[in-house]
C-alpha cells in the first residue's frame, strides 16, 4: 500500500502512489506546463500549433519509454529564452512593439535547440551507465541552485507584468502558498489574508500617489477632499468582499482537500 512508503528515500516510480495521486499530480503538472508551452512560442516567434503537437508527441514517447513511471507533461522550457533572445530576437512592428518573428534567424535557434537535445541523450547514457548517484556528485545543489535562480531572475520582469494584470490573483497565490508551508489549518486562512492585505496596500498607495489627481468631488454621496480617504473607500469597497470570498472558498475546500493542503499524503508514515 502507498501509505507505508518511506518517502524520505525518494519516489522513483510514481505508480506506487496509486492511480488517484498519479492523476492529481499529472493534472497539476499539465496545468503548470501548458501555460509555458503556449507562452514560449509567443515570446520567440515559433508556431504555437507546432509546439503543441511536438509537446504532445514528446509526452507520449516519454511515457512509452519510462513505462508510465512519471506523471509528467513535456512542454516548453523557459531556459531557452535567453538563447532565443540572442540568436533570433523578436523584431519591432509598425508601433515599435517586439511582436514580429525573426524568421531569418529562427532556423539557427531551432538548430541549437536540437543540439541541446543531443546533450540530453548523452546525459541519459551516462546516467544509465554509471548510475544517478555518481552523476549527481558533479551536479550538487550549489551548482544547480544558481542556474535555477538565474532563470527566475531572467523571468522576473515577465512575472511582474503578469501580476499587473491581476494583483488579486498574484498576492492571494503568494499568501496562500506561504500559508501552506506550515501545514496548519489556520495557516491557509492567514496566507489568504496576507495575500489580500498585500494586494490592498499596493492598490491603496497607487490610488493615493498615482490616481489621486483624478479624485472626483463626490463618491458614494460623500464629498472627497483627501486622496487618502478616497483610495481607502474606493479600493476597500470591492477588495474587502473579494478577500472575504477567498477565505470562505478556501474554508470550504480545506476539509475535503486537507491532505493535499497540508502535504499529509506525502508525510512519512510511522
Amino acid at each position: 500500500m502507498s501509505e507505508k512508503i518511506d518517502y524520505s528515500k525518494g519516489i522513483y516510480d510514481a505508480r506506487q502512489l496509486g492511480a488517484g495521486r498519479m492523476f492529481i499530480l499529472g493534472v497539476q503538472h499539465m496545468f503548470a506546463m501548458f501555460g509555458a508551452t503556449v507562452l514560449v512560442p509567443l515570446l520567440t516567434g515559433l508556431s504555437v500549433s507546432t509546439t503543441l503537437l511536438c509537446a504532445g508527441l514528446g509526452t507520449l514517447l516519454f511515457h512509452l519509454i519510462t513505462k508510465k513511471k512519471v506523471p509528467a507533461f513535456l512542454g516548453s522550457s523557459f531556459a531557452y529564452l535567453g538563447g532565443f533572445s540572442i540568436v533570433a530576437p523578436m523584431l519591432a512592428d509598425a508601433d515599435g512593439n517586439l511582436t514580429v518573428a525573426n524568421t531569418k534567424m529562427l532556423p539557427y535557434a531551432c538548430a541549437a535547440i536540437a543540439f541541446s537535445g543531443l546533450v540530453y541523450l548523452v546525459a541519459s547514457l551516462l546516467i544509465s551507465t554509471f548510475g544517478i548517484r555518481r552523476i549527481m556528485k558533479f551536479f550538487p545543489p550549489v551548482v544547480t541552485g544558481p542556474i535555477i535562480i538565474s532563470i527566475g531572475l531572467i523571468l522576473a520582469p515577465s512575472a511582474i507584468t503578469n501580476c499587473q494584470s491581476n494583483w488579486l490573483l498574484a498576492f492571494v497565490a503568494l499568501g496562500f502558498g506561504a500559508g501552506l508551508l506550515s501545514r496548519r489549518k489556520w495557516s491557509v486562512y492567514y496566507g489568504t489574508l496576507i495575500g489580500g492585505v498585500l494586494r490592498f496596500l499596493v492598490h491603496y498607495l497607487i490610488g493615493v500617489f498615482v490616481w489621486g489627481v483624478y479624485m472626483p468631488d463626490e463618491f458614494f454621496g460623500m464629498t472627497m477632499t483627501s486622496p487618502w480617504f478616497y483610495s481607502l473607500l474606493y479600493n476597500g469597497s470591492y477588495m474587502l468582499p473579494s478577500i472575504i470570498l477567498c477565505v470562505v472558498v478556501f474554508a470550504l475546500l480545506y476539509k475535503p482537500l486537507k491532505k493535499y493542503f497540508t502535504s499529509a499524503d506525502l508525510l512519512i508514515q510511522k
